[in-house]
């Protein structure tokens, strides 16, 4: 029997001293420099696109404008001897207020770090494929268009 989990998740970018920049997420219990992207699943009544700027603020502390849609990463896994199929649907967002590291109370439990990385640097510090391959369309949005 295999299980159906739906998740989305953001490129949460921003513009600073010339560069474009992502925050990204060091999950707890994983080793320094294990970078992710902000993602979580989707709660009832909750567009994807919701829940990604959901999950980005409560990650990150930023708080997303969204952009447009990125794409779908697909996989399967194994929970507790269940296989899971799994998609998450990425996002692009421009950061529109807060600051990076100011998790909201709790989130500790889920983010041991969050910061603002090089959005140039994604494909060499994000820790999975599919997030790298979402950066990386990020990143070629955000060259076409002003943030």
């Amino acid at each position: 029997m295999t299980r159906r989990e739906l998740s989305a998740g953001v490129v949460l970018v921003r513009r600073m001293r010339g560069r474009t920049w992502f925050a990204a997420v060091r999950p707890r219990g994983k080793p320094e420099g294990t970078w992710v992207l902000p993602k979580g699943l989707i709660d009832p009544g909750e567009t994807p696109a919701e829940t990604a700027l959901r999950e980005g603020h409560e990650e990150t502390g930023v708080h997303g404008r969204l952009v447009s849609k990125l794409g779908d990463v697909r996989y399967v896994y194994t929970w507790r001897g269940e296989r899971v199929f799994k998609i998450v649907s990425f996002y692009l967002a421009t950061a529109a207020s807060g600051r990076v590291g100011d998790i909201p109370p709790g989130m500790e439990r889920e983010v041991a770090d969050a910061r603002w990385l090089p959005l140039v640097d994604a494909r060499r510090l994000l820790a999975y494929r599919g997030e790298r391959d979402m950066a990386r369309k990020a990143l070629e949005g955000v060259t076409e268009e002003p943030l």
